[in-house]
């Protein structure tokens, strides 16, 4: 196939808005998406994704999916216009959802980070396999470079995990955020184990809020006590229905509804049991919720209530269509615009959270600060104080505090002082593009930025970034640059090298790996803004992180190899994650 003429820098692909239980007049909800207009093989087949419908339950190879070119030399969407049976039973359509998803969600990641973003493997095509195996599962393996999709019968119906919007996009969050902190699939603390799906989740669930037409389906098949919201005229809606509790009913509930049973085994519990989830500090220090899947559900559960308090108040701005009565499309394009802030919001701040040992209120000083820097003004909608309300109410506390050792303003990460820095022989253009460089400027001031001066140090990526202010304009360009530290020791060295207190039964000749680094954030000028660090030299942190360890057995034999998300996503399909604790 020749290459199309390029008339746009980007296509519409049709895709199942949310998966196939969520209907509009028993039809299908499914809806276009932009994405890149960039040569397609058979498959589709392009530059960052390629689709292998390969099932390996039956050895099925189903034949390569190639587009059908229009008289201008174009590509055309084959399935603008599907119904139910090509929906369910066409594979075509079924590898046009997931490439699109899956390069839709990458687009976001790229949009948000200013730059773009790499898989969590070593090529640069990641595979996707739409019916990889017939069971109740979906997970992304680093191993086999790919993201594999199952189905399974259901009461009437074949079930396709890759029609599932939030399902494609949470396996596709997976291999970004390996591929941005290949470090957080270690074992570390309770809060860096569900950091993964969490943080998945809220991808995933964002992606779909942000899709008008879901939020218009929402709206129009209201539940429960919102029941009378199909009452009003058409094009309107209740201003009474859009308060943050009726907002918490037809929105959050309304989806959880919607998404139907049979895929709940493989989505989890995130969505219904996050809308569910009242406020509460107490569930950080909860037994329940250190199983990784339940405590991502806090994550989920802050980030959804912050959501809706935003929503809320942007819609109370609205004018009245009539007495009482909003317009309903202007309500969904809000809501819409919320949710896809919220999620640039969550995407930027992984760029601003350390390397090592992972908190849930280290990614909220990092969703703070992040937003701060790229739009200082929160007084419109004020979406940085809801977060931090609505995390706080949940127990989640900034963690700018317990570095600064007194509270930050506003929760964000305190500027660097750079005062006495030797930046006299520093190659400026060098530094944000050569690694050796940067481990120099690194190197010279390890003491200031708190490294242990013994431990094996590596500069492990450095990325320029671009970003785009979204009321003005204004580019922000900063480069990142992530330092990881790692020095070997036996429990007996711990105390007297680092002043580390060991769990009190654990050997004093086990060997041990401690783990740390610095996050370095950059201004254009090559200054350091900011340096977020879990050092090896945090006593109380890596104390923490070892009595975790060695509690859940990370130092047995044979638990060092990482456990697969195929492992950790079948678990929670058999429905046994709610009863057994995380073990590595």
């Amino acid at each position: 196939m020749e290459p199309e003429p390029r008339k746009s820098s980007t296509r519409r692909l049709t895709i199942v808005a949310q998966d196939p239980s969520v209907t509009i007049n028993n039809r299908i909800l499914t809806t276009q998406v932009e994405v890149p207009a960039e040569f397609l093989a058979r498959g589709p087949c392009g530059s960052r994704v390629h689709v292998i419908d390969y099932d390996s339950s039956t050895g099925t190879l189903y034949e390569p999916f190639a587009y059908p070119v229009n008289p201008e030399g174009a590509l055309e969407d084959p399935f603008s216009r599907p119904n139910k049976r090509t929906v369910m039973t066409n594979p075509g359509f079924h590898a046009q959802n997931v490439y699109a998803i899956v390069m839709r969600t990458l687009g976001r990641f790229e949009y948000a980070l200013g730059r773009r973003v790499s898989w969590g493997i070593p090529g640069h095509q990641l595979k996707v396999a739409p019916h990889a195996f017939a069971d109740a599962n979906a997970f992304y393996s680093r191993e086999d470079e790919c993201l594999a999709f199952g189905y399974f019968p259901g009461e009437k119906d074949m079930v396709f995990t890759c029609l599932s919007h939030d399902v494609i996009a949470h396996e596709t969050c997976h291999a970004l955020i390996d591929g941005l902190r290949h470090h957080f699939m270690t074992p570390s603390s309770p809060d860096q184990a569900a950091f993964h799906e969490g943080f998945s989740d809220i991808v995933a669930l964002l992606s779909v809020f942000a899709l008008r037409d879901v939020v218009h389906a929402l709206l129009d098949r209201p539940t429960g006590a919102e029941a009378g919201l199909a009452q009003s005229p058409e094009g309107l809606i209740k201003r009474s229905s859009v308060t943050m509790e009726a907002l918490k009913h037809s929105v959050l509930l309304g989806l959880a509804e919607q998404m139907g049973q049979e895929l709940s085994a493989v989505r989890g519990r995130a969505l219904r049991q996050s809308a569910l989830l009242s406020p509460a500090g107490s569930y950080m220090k909860d037994p329940a919720y250190m199983e990784p899947h339940r405590r991502g559900e806090i994550l989920v559960a802050a980030m959804l209530n912050a959501f809706i308090r935003v929503l809320s108040e942007r819609l109370r701005g609205l004018g009245s269509v009539s007495e009482n009565y909003l317009n309903r499309g202007r309500v969904a394009e809000e809501a819409a615009d919320c949710a896809a802030y919220l999620l640039t919001m969550s995407i930027r701040a992984l760029d601003y959270v350390p390397p090592v040992h992972l908190d849930f209120r280290d990614f909220l000083s990092a969703l703070l600060t992040a937003d701060h820097e790229i739009r200082p003004d929160d007084s419109r909608y004020q979406y940085r104080d809801s977060l931090r309300q609505s995390f706080d109410r949940f127990g989640i506390t900034p963690g700018a505090a317990s570095y600064a050792g007194v509270p930050t303003p506003d929760g964000l990460w305190n500027r660097f002082d750079d005062t006495g820095f030797n930046y006299d022989c520093v190659h400026f253009e060098d530094l944000g593009r050569d690694r050796d460089e940067m481990f120099r400027f690194v190197w010279e001031h390890r003491e200031r930025l708190a490294l242990a001066p013994d431990a094996y140090t590596e500069i492990v990526s450095l990325r320029r970034c671009h970003r785009i202010a979204p009321d003005d304009g204004f580019p922000l360009r900063e480069t990142v640059a992530e330092c990881r530290q790692r020095v070997q020791l036996t429990a007996a060295e711990l105390q007297p090298l680092y002043g580390i207190e060991k769990p009190p039964d654990m050997p004093a000749s086990l060997q041990l790996t401690l783990h740390g680094g610095t996050t370095l954030i950059f201004d254009e000028f090559g200054r350091v803004k900011f340096s977020i660090s879990n050092s090896i030299l945090n006593r109380e942190r890596q104390a923490d992180h070892l009595r975790y360890l060695w509690k859940y057995g990370y130092f047995d034999k044979g638990a060092s190899l990482r456990q697969r998300f195929s492992r950790i996503h079948l678990r929670r399909s058999m429905d046994l994650a709610k009863d057994i604790e995380e073990e590595w």
